[in-house]
């Protein structure tokens, strides 16, 4: 069977993060427990390997980890600005009013939920708070971390698009018990 595939920046970024922050022997060591290939980023990688790398950055350099994977994850939600929503569209979200802007940017990243989802489902409810939910979140951790990383890539998207103080809030999690993850986007902290 083929595994479920995510996109290659849940690695990626969070390399580029683990090398600026602590250098590339710690990243050597935590892709070597991971005991997965770096991706080029020519393609879409298996959602195991990306949650083997981030488990494997939890144990290696506990202390730092949740600030680590918070970076990589805006890392992500950087690259997916620069690379993956047109100019066009990032100019029309900014000049709608931020509750129809928000939604427009969610039903977007609905649209896109398998480059980050894998095998889990991605659902939007709308209102307020808005809120996104994953389930069988294929980056929960085992031992019961927060989803930092998915939650950094939301705020970012709507920090830089929709509101410039927007709050993205982990209030439920697979990892902790939960049935699902459950985030919660605010205009404001």
């Amino acid at each position: 069977m083929t595994p479920a595939l995510i996109g290659p920046n849940a690695i990626l970024q969070t390399v580029a993060v683990l090398d600026r922050a602590m250098g590339q022997p710690v990243r050597d060591r935590v892709m070597a427990r991971a005991a997965v290939p770096m991706p080029t980023g020519a393609e879409m990688i298996p959602e195991t390997d990306a949650a083997a790398m981030h488990i494997a950055l939890r144990r290696e350099v506990p202390g730092q980890a949740d600030d680590l994977l918070w970076q990589a994850g805006q890392a992500t939600g950087a690259y997916i600005l620069r690379h993956r929503i047109p100019g066009f569209a990032k100019a029309v979200i900014r000049l709608l009013p931020g509750p129809i802007a928000a939604r427009v940017l969610a039903g977007a990243i609905a649209k896109h939920a398998w480059t980050f989802a894998g095998s889990g489902s991605f659902s939007v409810l709308p209102g307020r708070p808005l809120v996104f939910l994953i389930r069988d979140n294929p980056l929960r951790d085992p031992d019961g971390h927060p989803c930092l990383w998915h939650a950094a890539v939301f705020q970012h998207l709507f920090r830089a698009l929709v509101w410039p103080e927007a709050q993205v809030t982990e209030v439920e999690c697979q990892a902790q018990g939960a049935a699902l993850c459950r985030f919660e986007l605010r205009p404001h902290r």
